[in-house]
């Protein structure tokens, strides 16, 4: 186990025997003069832990250091494990970015957003959003396998080099992130007729005309990130979006589980909303884990909080009967199966904290923090590793419980 979490749960000891002893003064039980050194010793010890604790929370981030060892070149390109030839996504660099940002770690950020603006970009910030699909061809050509754009990678990279510029007092990353938003605001959005505003999930692709679909992805709009294009934006579209967002987490959702995909079904010859989508399936597994992560990172006091986690209220019940996260669920009949990668309970973790589920919290985070330990002690040749969407999810999931990060109402960070 890292150094620091042993740090933090000393403190957590320190804080709760002091707050202890406070409680039997205050009923009579022992005399104040007794008791009143102790306190005060451990107190300051407290404090020059939590001083400590946080002086080194984001500097020293053991999990950001192995992402990078792993997953990271030296020129910033993020490779995904498990991906055909070495492939990297948009999505991987945005995350990267995102990860660099918490951990003050400028030198990382900047080569993967040099990375990511010269490869998936053709260095042209103005008018072109990322390629999602980086690889090598079948010709053995290394560059754009597709150049469709992914819209979460996207908001994701533009969220974080706005709080680039903000933290950093980096003009030129303020700059970049408004170029990407214009340009969001104008390929990636689109109107549905009595609804309003919507994100798409890239450029190209998603509005089957022929069938009268509009195809959406509820894990590509995190209301943290919406919150903050809007705040920088203040005419767009982004606060509305974020209201449609929860509207559509809502909609034909029976057993409050968060789906994979969704559509939004306009025909001549029925009521025209949202329903599982025909070309992909009525299943949340890879993609809806990250709509838990994301509410449960959303702050309190945003006004849409309490209706979306309304909206999620499924997963508790089913993690808890299934003695773990299920792998995939079948979110029109509430059934699941299969145990999930230790991602999905690291992403599940400030959902259960936010909804202060105590049991399933403390389960699920026992084991995460198992897996960590197993990942660090073991000498073996053969050493079980986080895969790569495993060990974003855990730098999402951990980051946040270790309040490496927590997210503003605004959506700017508080770290």
């Amino acid at each position: 186990m890292p150094l620091k979490f042993l740090t933090v749960n000393k403190l957590r000891v320190i804080y709760n025997l002091a707050a202890y002893l406070k409680e039997l003064n205050n009923l009579n039980f022992f005399r104040w003069h007794f008791f009143k050194p102790i306190l005060i010793a451990l107190t300051l010890l407290g404090l020059s832990l939590s001083a400590c604790a946080y002086s080194a929370t984001n500097k020293n981030w053991p999990l950001w250091s192995d992402f990078k060892t792993k997953f990271v070149q030296t020129d910033g390109r993020v490779i995904a494990s498990g991906a055909p030839n070495f492939q990297s996504f948009s999505e991987g660099q945005s995350y990267a970015m995102f990860f660099a940002l918490v951990a003050d770690d400028q030198a990382s950020f900047e080569s993967i957003w040099h990375w990511t603006k010269e490869n998936l970009m053709g260095n042209n910030v103005n008018d072109t959003l990322p390629a999602w699909l980086w690889g090598v061809s079948e010709d053995g050509h290394w560059g754009v396998i597709d150049q469709n754009s992914a819209s979460d990678a996207d908001i994701w990279i533009a969220y974080s080099l706005l709080e680039a510029g903000r933290l950093w007092k980096n003009d030129t990353y303020t700059s970049d992130a408004l170029k990407m938003i214009t340009k969001i605001e104008a390929v990636e959005v689109v109107t549905i007729p009595s609804l309003g505003k919507f994100l798409l999930p890239g450029q190209l692709g998603f509005i089957q005309v022929d069938k009268y679909l509009t195809q959406f992805n509820p894990s590509y709009m995190p209301l943290p990130v919406l919150r903050r294009l809007a705040l920088a934006s203040p005419q767009g579209p982004w606060d509305e979006i974020a209201t449609n967002t929860v509207l559509m987490l809502s909609a034909n959702n029976p057993k409050g589980f968060a789906v994979d995909w969704l559509s939004y079904e306009n025909t001549p010859l029925a009521t025209p909303g949202f329903i599982v989508d025909p070309l992909k399936s009525d299943l949340g597994s890879y993609d809806a884990i990250r709509v838990y992560l994301w509410a449960g990172m959303t702050s309190k006091k945003d006004p849409l909080a309490v209706p979306l986690m309304k909206s999620l209220v499924g997963i508790t019940e089913a993690t808890l009967k299934n003695g773990a996260p299920p792998e995939v669920i079948n979110i029109q009949q509430g059934t699941f199966n299969g145990i999930a990668p230790i991602g999905f309970s690291a992403a599940l973790l400030p959902y259960f904290k936010a909804n202060n589920q105590t049991y399933a919290l403390n389960k699920e985070l026992a084991r995460v923090n198992k897996k960590l330990d197993d990942i660090s002690s073991t000498q073996q040749l053969e050493a079980p590793e986080l895969g790569y969407y495993d060990h974003v999810l855990c730098l999402f999931g951990m980051g946040w419980m270790e309040k490496r990060y927590q997210f503003m109402p605004s959506g700017k960070l508080n770290n």
